[in-house]
Formats: structure tokens, C-alpha cells, sequence
């Protein structure tokens, strides 16, 4: 701009110059007639040379304008670029971190469903297997033989077999009464243990069926009555007095351990009693226990069985050793005689016969040497243990 007004004033200032030059020449320049004085010619190149000068000077300025902007436009668009990411920059890693997560979310709701999937299915077959098995229970001859199963199961679970015998269905007399347990199980001492397996379900399998809650809990008491009566039963059996040496109580085999715990829960008593009856309510679980240990009294009854013929085997064994023993002392000492003979053999050979047969070849009988003979250095090594030797040499 400052251009601009510069080269407006040197026009003006060209102008006034030329002005004044003609007025101060006009006693010697020609007479001008002011009617020839072009004044518009004068304008016009006024004009276009201002027009000339302006537009030199906006095109300047645009140009100087146009550079500045693009420069302040770029240092902006740089400052907004350099802010803008470093806004943006968090916002991305978050994205990341979310779409990362949300992947993670699909792929542990795929398996989810997957698993629940499963499980669905295996709590249905469940549900069928049990819907069936409670089917079943209520035959009392499939109940029966399904008892008899879970006692067998239980009873090789413990390992009882390889320690004692195993006996089902045993049949007792007392009274001119017929009675058969469902298995007894030997006890070291040549005692017995008498298991019993029917059970009373068909109150419990009821109330399983309903959903009364009140007509539930009767069954339920019920169920723990039909219990209480059953080992009473067993108590006027009075299995224990059939077999010698058996504990003063008959096992109650509960197939069950569902069968047990809610007849507890209706009646908390229902141990107590049967022990006072002289009859031990087992489930499966305390069975075994029971079991275990009658097992490990197997072993040690075996083991201590065992001792006397273990000791007897080892005195047998030592008694052996020490025949061989004499008879690889005396075979000693008989090669110790051996190569004591020989080595007085091997000098008698060397001293009267060898001396001899070389003269020999001195006269030219023959040519070839006679094979060496030498005498045995060593000697058999003795047994050094003196519980031989001491023997041997008395």
C-alpha cells in the first residue's frame, strides 16, 4: 500500500514539474496555444500511468497478502494438526482397547453358550436318567436288586476282596426261621460284619414326585419313619447272634446318600435310635470308611499271620547258606592242596626229567624246544567270615 501512494505522489509531483516548466519557458519556448494544450492526453496518461502504478501495487499487495495467508494457513493447519492428534491419539488407543475388549466379550460369550449348551444337555440326559431311575425304584424287586448293586460297588471299592470273603445272600436259621442277609463280610478274628441293603424308598420316591411343599415334608417324615421301622426290623433278627464272634449290631445299607440326609433333616433322631437298637445306619460314604478300615485290618492280621513262616523261611534260608558256604571253603581248600601237589610235580619235572630230555638236542636228536612249564603263584582266596572259619577250623 505504501508503494501505492508512493508512486501516485512521483506521478503527481512529474506532472506539477512539467506544468511548471512550460509556464517558466514561455517568453522563450514557442507560444503553445493553450487551445493545442491536449489536457484530456494529459489526464489519460495521468490516468493509465496511476492505473499502471495501482495495479502493479495491488498485484503486489494481493501477492504479499496471498503469501502470508498460505503461510499463517499452514502454521495453523500444522498447530491444528499437531492438537488435533495429540487429542485424537488417546481416543484411538481407547478405541483399540474397546474393540479389543469386545472381541474378548463375543469370544467368552461364544464359549459361554457353548458350555451352557452342554450343560443343558447333560442336565437334561441327567434329568432322564434320574426320571427313569425313580421309575424304576418303584418296583421293590428292581429297588432290591439296585441296593444289592450299590453294596457290591461299594464293597470292591474298598478293595475288601483280595482280604476277605464276600458272601451274598447267606442263608441263616434261628427259631426254625429262615433269614438271609444281603452280604457279610469276614473280620479277621474269624468275626463277621451282617449287611443289610432293603431299604424302604417308596414315601421318599413320592414326595421326589410332588410339588406340595407341605405334602412333601410328610413324605418326607415318612420316609424317616419307614426308616426308623425298618432298623427295627433288623434289630428283632438279631443277625449277630447267628455268627460267632460278630460285633453286637447289624449295618443298615442305605443305597443312597440323598435317602439318608433328608430322612435326617425330618428326623435328627433316626441315628440315635437304630444305635440303641443296635443297628448302624451307613450310607454309601460311611460304609466305606468302615470298610477301609476293616481292610487295613486284613493287612495287618496278614502280616503278622505271615511272620512266624517268614521267620521260618529266613532260619530254612540261613541254615542253606551256610552249607554252601562250608562246601565253597572245603573246595578251597581242596585247590589250595591241588596247586600245592602241582607245584611240586612242575619241580620234580624240571629238576630230574627236563635236565635229561635237553642233552637231547645237544646231540642232535632233535631241534625244537620243549614247552615251559611254570608253577601256580597264586593261591584260592579264602571266605573271610568268621563265623566259617571258626567253624570249619574246629
Amino acid at each position: 500500500m505504501m508503494e501505492l501512494i508512493i508512486g501516485l505522489l512521483v506521478i503527481v509531483v512529474l506532472v506539477l514539474a512539467v506544468m511548471v516548466m512550460r509556464q517558466g519557458n514561455k517568453s522563450t519556448l514557442p507560444s503553445i496555444n493553450p487551445q493545442n494544450f491536449d489536457q484530456a492526453a494529459l489526464v489519460d496518461a495521468v490516468r493509465t500511468a496511476v492505473d499502471a502504478q495501482v495495479g502493479k501495487a495491488t498485484q503486489q499487495a494481493l501477492e504479499n497478502v496471498n503469501s502470508q495467508i498460505d503461510r499463517t494457513y499452514q502454521a495453523r493447519t500444522q498447530t491444528l494438526t499437531t492438537e488435533t492428534k495429540s487429542l485424537l491419539d488417546p481416543v484411538a488407543t481407547q478405541m483399540n482397547e474397546l474393540r479389543n475388549a469386545v472381541t474378548a466379550l463375543q469370544s467368552n460369550y461364544t464359549n459361554t453358550v457353548g458350555v451352557t449348551q452342554t450343560i443343558s444337555k447333560q442336565i437334561e440326559s441327567l434329568n432322564q436318567t434320574t426320571s427313569a431311575l425313580q421309575s424304576a425304584l418303584k418296583s421293590s424287586s428292581a429297588r432290591g436288586a439296585w441296593g444289592e448293586q450299590q453294596l457290591r460297588n461299594v464293597i470292591e471299592l474298598a478293595g475288601m476282596l483280595p482280604y476277605c470273603d464276600f458272601l451274598e445272600q447267606t442263608t441263616v436259621t434261628s427259631n426254625d426261621k429262615t433269614q438271609r442277609p444281603d452280604a457279610v463280610i469276614k473280620l479277621p478274628n474269624d468275626g463277621c460284619v451282617v449287611i443289610d441293603s432293603k431299604t424302604p424308598l417308596d414315601a421318599y420316591l413320592r414326595a421326589q414326585e410332588t410339588s406340595d411343599a407341605t405334602l412333601h415334608q410328610q413324605l418326607l417324615n415318612e420316609h424317616a419313619k419307614a426308616l426308623a421301622g425298618h432298623a427295627k426290623v433288623l434289630a428283632d433278627k438279631k443277625y449277630f447272634q447267628q455268627f460267632d464272634r460278630t460285633p453286637e449290631y447289624t449295618i443298615m445299607f442305605i443305597p443312597g446318600e440323598s435317602f439318608l440326609a433328608d430322612a435326617l433333616r425330618a428326623d435328627a433322631s433316626l441315628l440315635e435310635v437304630a444305635m440303641r437298637s443296635r443297628v448302624l445306619i451307613a450310607s454309601p460314604v460311611n460304609l466305606l470308611a468302615l470298610l477301609l478300615a476293616v481292610a487295613k485290618g486284613w493287612q495287618a492280621f496278614q502280616i503278622a499271620e505271615n511272620a512266624e513262616k517268614i521267620a521260618a523261611i529266613g532260619r530254612e534260608l540261613y541254615e542253606r547258606v551256610d552249607i554252601v558256604l562250608e562246601s565253597v571253603e572245603k573246595t578251597g581248600r581242596g585247590l589250595e592242596t591241588a596247586i600245592s601237589a602241582y607245584n611240586k610235580m612242575v619241580g620234580s619235572i624240571e629238576g630230574r626229567m627236563l635236565s635229561t630230555l635237553r642233552k637231547f638236542k645237544d646231540v642232535g636228536v632233535t631241534s625244537s624246544e620243549l614247552t615251559e612249564i611254570s608253577n601256580i603263584e597264586s593261591a584260592p582266596r579264602r571266605l573271610s567270615a568268621p563265623e566259617h572259619t571258626q567253624a570249619l577250623d574246629s
